[in-house]
């Protein structure tokens, strides 16, 4: 046997092993709560948000971002539904706020300050109607007090509360990393999950067959 066929068997049988450890190491590790799944996550226990009927046999979970212009499309589809199928549907909404929308997060937390009040879905609509009036402000800070003023919300307790709601939206950020939730808007229907704006049809289709 030549040096050279020595020396190609000698890479060879190397190449292998490192082959074999790898795929031992990487057989064996446990996959991360960014690989979960929605399947295996509990989308529903502890949603501070959510309207329709806990019982209901179609669990809607959506993980929005209040500047977000496609979840401004979807809101009036999303809020027609609910209305539609009160007692078919338990609806969630989760905060998802984007890095690369910089009022996303003050919004988040106008409406959980809102919402210590009582106010919050009165706050999810207006913050979604009128979100062309505060994206692109230095500072939304007048607008969000201006829609607390609409909803008669005690404004001293609003300006209070705005801090707290940061602990609600990452929490519900970081569940839904786990669920693996790229982008907004994104629903998980009984677990489904469901990437950008759903038609009003297609919503009510997927409703309906879940529901059986």
């Amino acid at each position: 046997m030549s040096k050279e066929t020595k020396f190609l068997i000698g890479v060879g049988l190397v190449t292998l092993a490192i082959i074999t450890f790898g795929a031992f190491i990487f057989g064996n590790q446990k996959p991360g709560p960014s690989a979960l799944g929605a399947a295996q996550i509990d989308l529903i226990q502890g949603a501070k948000h959510a309207e329709g009927t806990p019982s209901a046999k179609v669990k809607i979970v959506e993980f929005g971002d209040f500047q977000c212009p496609a979840c401004a499309v979807a809101h009036p589809i999303v809020k027609l539904i609910i209305e539609k199928n009160k007692d078919k549907i338990y609806f969630v909404f989760r905060n998802f706020p984007l890095p690369s929308h910089a009022n996303a997060v003050d919004a988040a937390r106008a409406a959980e300050a809102a919402g210590e009040q009582g106010k919050y879905w009165g706050m999810y609509d207006l913050l979604y109607q009128n979100q062309k009036d505060w994206s692109d402000l230095a500072n939304p800070s007048d607008k969000f007090k201006e829609y607390a003023q609409k909803l008669e919300l005690d404004l001293k307790k609003f300006n209070n509360d705005l801090a707290g709601g940061i602990t609600v939206i990452n929490s519900d950020k970081s569940l839904g990393e786990k669920a693996g939730v790229k982008a907004t808007p994104t629903f998980f229907i009984n677990g489904q999950e469901y990437e950008g704006v759903i038609t009003e049809s297609d919503f009510q289709k997927i409703i309906d067959q879940s529901s059986q």
